[in-house]
């Protein structure tokens, strides 16, 4: 069983979480700028066993279309092509920035809450885990 990796894509950097290899608990990675993910996705694979990539879906609070969706899009069909074997799930990500500044004020100091790039890894922290939830969800027995 190999890991997941999450994606939460910007137009300036992308925040990175995966899971344990028993694809149970989502972490945290780091936050990569957006034009060397690629790089750094072919080089972590050569490192680590990824079964699947989830990418974050950015969608307006109303369902439409975010202004990053077509960016998200463009990003995955070129991951695509250059990591075939590895198949791309989408994540409806809307609210984890909030959710992601939350935790934040929850647990961190005022200075390290300033830092942007902690919110973008702990974003794709929460896609992860909400997608990990998504999967683990099971008809309800009709008994």
């Amino acid at each position: 069983m190999g890991r997941i990796l999450c994606i939460d894509y910007g137009k300036k950097r992308c925040g990175i979480a995966v899971t344990d290899v028993l694809q149970i608990i989502p972490n945290g990675l780091t936050t990569v700028p957006t034009h060397e993910l690629l790089n750094f996705l072919e080089t972590y694979i050569q490192k680590e066993n990824v079964e699947r990539f989830v990418l974050g879906l950015p969608k307006q609070p109303n369902g439409q279309p975010s202004e990053n969706q077509a960016r998200v899009l463009q990003f995955a069909k070129t991951l695509q092509k250059k990591i075939s074997h590895i198949p791309i799930d989408f994540y409806d990500e809307r609210f984890t920035s909030v959710l992601a500044h939350q935790a934040m004020l929850d647990t961190l100091k005022k200075e390290q809450r300033r830092n942007k790039e902690l919110v973008d890894e702990i974003s794709a922290c929460i896609i992860l885990r909400d997608y990990l939830e998504s999967q683990s969800k099971s008809p309800a027995s009709p008994y």
